[in-house]
Protein backbone atom coordinates (compact mmCIF):
# COMPACT_ATOMS: atom_id res chain seq x y z
CA UNK A 1 0.00 0.00 0.00
CA UNK A 2 0.80 3.53 -1.32
CA UNK A 3 0.70 6.22 1.64
CA UNK A 4 0.11 9.80 1.10
CA UNK A 5 2.32 12.15 2.55
CA UNK A 6 0.75 16.06 3.04
CA UNK A 7 4.21 18.33 2.91
CA UNK A 8 3.72 21.63 3.94
CA UNK A 9 4.84 25.63 3.74
CA UNK A 10 3.97 27.35 6.52
CA UNK A 11 3.26 31.35 6.05
CA UNK A 12 3.00 33.91 8.59
CA UNK A 13 2.15 37.94 8.55
CA UNK A 14 -0.88 39.89 7.22
CA UNK A 15 -0.50 38.50 3.91
CA UNK A 16 -0.06 34.78 4.47
CA UNK A 17 -3.08 33.78 2.94
CA UNK A 18 -2.27 35.21 -0.21
CA UNK A 19 1.28 34.19 0.37
CA UNK A 20 0.29 30.70 0.12
CA UNK A 21 -2.11 30.73 -2.62
CA UNK A 22 0.74 32.55 -5.07
CA UNK A 23 3.01 28.98 -3.50
CA UNK A 24 0.80 26.45 -4.91
CA UNK A 25 1.41 27.73 -8.35
CA UNK A 26 5.02 27.35 -7.65
CA UNK A 27 4.10 23.44 -6.62
CA UNK A 28 2.09 23.04 -9.68
CA UNK A 29 4.81 24.10 -11.95
CA UNK A 30 7.36 21.97 -10.58
CA UNK A 31 5.45 18.82 -10.95
CA UNK A 32 4.78 20.16 -14.44
CA UNK A 33 8.75 20.48 -15.25
CA UNK A 34 9.81 17.33 -13.87
CA UNK A 35 6.69 15.19 -14.96
CA UNK A 36 5.32 14.29 -11.45
CA UNK A 37 1.95 13.93 -10.23
CA UNK A 38 0.23 14.72 -6.66
CA UNK A 39 -2.96 13.99 -5.57
CA UNK A 40 -3.95 17.77 -4.37
CA UNK A 41 -2.66 21.38 -3.86
CA UNK A 42 -4.09 23.71 -1.97
CA UNK A 43 -4.08 26.31 1.00
CA UNK A 44 -5.53 26.45 4.43
CA UNK A 45 -5.96 29.48 6.93
CA UNK A 46 -5.24 28.68 10.37
CA UNK A 47 -5.97 32.47 11.33
CA UNK A 48 -5.65 36.13 9.67
CA UNK A 49 -2.12 35.79 10.14
CA UNK A 50 -0.81 32.01 10.02
CA UNK A 51 -1.83 30.41 6.88
CA UNK A 52 -0.36 27.35 4.48
CA UNK A 53 0.32 25.95 1.53
CA UNK A 54 0.76 21.99 0.92
CA UNK A 55 0.82 19.33 -1.37
CA UNK A 56 -0.24 15.74 -0.70
CA UNK A 57 1.55 13.37 -3.17
CA UNK A 58 2.60 9.87 -3.09
CA UNK A 59 5.18 8.33 -0.62
CA UNK A 60 7.30 7.39 -3.35
CA UNK A 61 7.56 11.06 -4.70
CA UNK A 62 8.04 12.57 -1.58
CA UNK A 63 11.60 12.42 -1.10
CA UNK A 64 11.78 14.19 -5.10
CA UNK A 65 9.54 17.23 -3.71
CA UNK A 66 11.10 17.03 -0.19
CA UNK A 67 14.56 17.80 -1.42
CA UNK A 68 14.15 19.96 -3.87
CA UNK A 69 11.71 22.25 -2.24
CA UNK A 70 12.24 22.31 1.23
CA UNK A 71 8.88 21.81 3.09
CA UNK A 72 8.71 23.17 6.74
CA UNK A 73 7.11 20.14 7.34
CA UNK A 74 5.09 16.92 6.38
CA UNK A 75 2.50 14.48 7.67
CA UNK A 76 1.03 11.20 6.49
CA UNK A 77 -2.15 12.46 4.58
Amino acid sequence: MNRKIKLIWDFRGPDALETSKHHTKHLKEFAAIEGLSYHDVGTKQLSSAVAYAFVIVDEKDMMTYRDALKPHRGEIA
